[in-house]
C-alpha cells in the first residue's frame, strides 16, 4: 500500500478527500502532526472555533435566567425595594393642598405622612386623596404600608449583614483551623438550636425594650417615630441566625480545603490567610447567597411577628406587623385594613423563598437543565 494512502486513512474522510499530503519522507513527525491539526481545525465551523466554554458563574446565571418563577420573584423583590426606598418621598409630593376640618389647610407632605392622623376621616375606602384608604385613626394606609415595607427590608438587610460577616468569619476559621474554635462553634450552635430563636428574640426585646426606647429614642433617624427598638430587634434576630450560616460555611470549608488547588497553594508556601482570602472565601459565594436569600424571608416574618406582639416598632411608627395588629380588632367591619398588609407580607416572603430556591437550583453543580 502506498504511504500516501496510509496517511490519508488516518484523517477524516471530508478532509482527506480534498487534501493531498506530501510523501511522509518529506515531512518530519512534528510537521505531520501540525498539518493534521490544521486540517482537523479547518473541518470545524468558525463559529464553534471562536466559541468559548462558559464559566461556572455564567452557567449558573444562565440556569437562573431560565427559571421563570425565580425571575418573576426577583422582579417583585426589586419592585418592592424601589417602592420602599423611594415611595414615601414621592408620595408626600403627590396631590395638592387639603382643607382639613381639624387641622386647617395642609399639604400632602403632612396628610400623606404615615404618622399623620385625620380623626374625622376614619376607616375610609380608597380615594383620590388616600389611594388605599385610611385606618381606624385616619392615617394613610398606603403611606404606612410603604413605611412598613421599608422597616421590614431594612431590618432584614441589617440582620443579613451581621449574619454573613459573623457566619463566614467563624465558619471559615472553624472549618480551616479546627481545634478549640471548631469545638466552641459546635457547642454554641447546639445551644442556639436547642433554644427557639423567636422565643429568644421575644425574651430579649421584652426585657430590654424599654431601655432601648430610652437609649435610642433620642437618635434623630433611628429613634424617631417609634423605631428605637429596631436596633435591639435586629441584634436579637442576628444572634439567632448566624450560627446556622456558620455551620453551612464550616461544612463547605472542610470540603474546599481538601481540594488539589488548595493543597498546591499550601505546598508552594502560600500563607493560610492568603489561601483563605483567595481560595476559600470566593468559593463560598454560592452557599452564602443561597442561605442569605432563604433567611431573609424568615427574618421578615420574625420582625412582623415581634411587632404584632407589640415588642417591635412602637406607635406612631409603622411596620407590617404593627398594621396587622392595629387592624385585628376591626376584622368584622373593615377586613381590608388587615388583609392589605397580610397580602404584602405573604408576597414578599414567597418572593424571597422562590428566589432562594431558584438560586439553589442554579448554583448546584449537580443540577441538570
Amino acid at each position: 500500500m502506498d504511504t500516501k494512502d496510509t496517511n490519508r486513512d488516518h484523517l477524516p474522510e471530508t478532509a482527506a478527500s480534498n487534501i493531498m499530503l506530501p510523501n511522509a519522507a518529506e515531512l518530519t513527525t512534528p510537521e505531520l502532526m501540525e498539518r493534521a491539526d490544521g486540517i482537523l481545525a479547518s473541518s470545524v465551523p468558525k463559529d464553534q472555533q471562536n466559541k468559548k466554554s462558559p464559566t461556572p458563574l455564567q452557567d449558573s446565571l444562565r440556569r437562573l435566567s431560565r427559571d421563570i418563577r425565580a425571575m418573576v420573584s426577583l422582579g417583585i423583590i426589586v419592585l418592592f425595594f424601589l417602592i420602599a426606598l423611594f415611595g414615601p418621598t414621592i408620595y408626600t409630593h403627590v396631590g395638592g393642598p387639603y382643607k382639613s376640618a381639624l387641622n386647617g389647610v395642609i399639604q400632602p407632605t403632612l396628610y400623606h405622612d404615615f404618622a399623620h392622623q385625620e380623626l374625622n376621616r376614619l376607616d375610609e375606602g380608597p380615594s383620590g386623596q388616600y389611594w388605599l384608604g385610611t385606618d381606624n385613626l385616619g392615617r394613610d394606609l398606603l403611606a404606612r404600608l410603604m413605611q412598613g415595607m421599608r422597616i421590614s427590608i431594612s431590618v432584614a438587610l441589617l440582620v443579613e449583614i451581621v449574619d454573613v460577616v459573623l457566619g463566614v468569619l467563624i465558619g471559615v476559621l472553624a472549618g480551616y483551623y479546627g481545634g478549640w474554635i471548631d469545638q466552641l462553634l459546635a457547642r454554641f450552635t447546639d445551644l442556639m438550636f436547642a433554644f427557639p430563636g423567636l422565643l429568644f428574640v421575644i425574651l430579649l426585646t421584652g426585657i430590654f425594650g424599654t431601655q432601648a426606647d430610652n437609649i435610642f429614642g433620642k437618635l434623630p433617624i433611628i429613634g424617631a417615630n417609634g423605631n428605637a427598638r429596631l436596633l435591639l430587634v435586629s441584634l436579637a434576630l442576628a444572634l439567632t441566625v448566624w450560627p446556622l450560616m456558620a455551620r453551612y460555611v464550616r461544612g463547605q470549608t472542610l470540603q474546599i480545603k481538601e481540594q488539589q488547588y488548595v493543597e498546591a497553594a499550601r505546598t508552594a508556601g502560600t500563607s493560610n490567610s492568603r489561601i483563605i482570602i483567595r481560595h476559600i472565601v470566593p468559593n463560598l459565594f454560592s452557599i452564602v447567597i443561597i442561605a442569605s436569600t432563604l433567611n431573609i424571608s424568615n427574618t421578615i416574618i420574625s420582625e412582623a411577628g415581634i411587632s404584632l406582639l407589640g415588642l417591635g416598632v412602637q406607635p406612631p411608627g409603622s411596620s407590617i406587623g404593627l398594621m396587622i395588629s392595629d387592624a385585628s380588632n376591626f376584622l368584622d367591619t373593615h377586613p381590608w385594613e388587615a388583609l392589605l398588609p397580610s397580602v404584602v407580607l405573604a408576597v414578599i416572603v414567597l418572593a424571597f423563598s422562590f428566589l432562594g430556591d431558584g438560586l439553589r437550583d442554579a448554583f448546584d453543580p449537580r443540577s441538570k437543565d
